[in-house]
């Protein structure tokens, strides 16, 4: 059985093409596409894992990955930030501001699936 991943990023093709290779993971996905609509729909229904884009409408997911650590009800899950920009401060600034881990897009399934069980366990 697989676990529920929040996937927070505004470019629908990288939600469609991570949505698809989750599920047929065995993974319940759900879909923001701002940072708003991310920090609600983890608060609404926390989810085991959230894959965040760094660069969202919405007020940045920088920002939405920072309320939900400062939020009792989502501060201990785990978050992967995810970025296309080449800025070499991002993975440092994506962890300090609480994510767990940091990917470069186009996101790597490989990478991405090794990431997750290490993080969530086997499932």
């Amino acid at each position: 059985m697989g676990h529920t991943v929040l996937i927070a990023d505004d470019d629908r093709v990288t939600v469609q093409l991570l949505s698809t290779r989750l599920r047929k993971s065995g993974h319940a996905v759900t879909s923001a596409y701002d940072a708003m609509q991310a920090h609600m729909f983890a608060q609404r229904d926390v989810p085991d894992v959230v894959l965040m884009d760094v660069n969202m409408p919405g007020g940045g997911g920088l920002e939405a990955l920072r309320k939900m650590k400062a939020s009792a009800k989502t501060a201990t899950v785990p978050v992967i930030a995810m970025s296309i920009g080449d800025d070499p401060t991002l993975p440092e600034r994506s962890l300090d501001a609480g994510a767990d881990a940091f990917l470069k897009k186009p996101v790597d399934f490989e990478a991405l699936e090794a990431l997750l069980t290490e993080i969530l366990g086997a499932g």
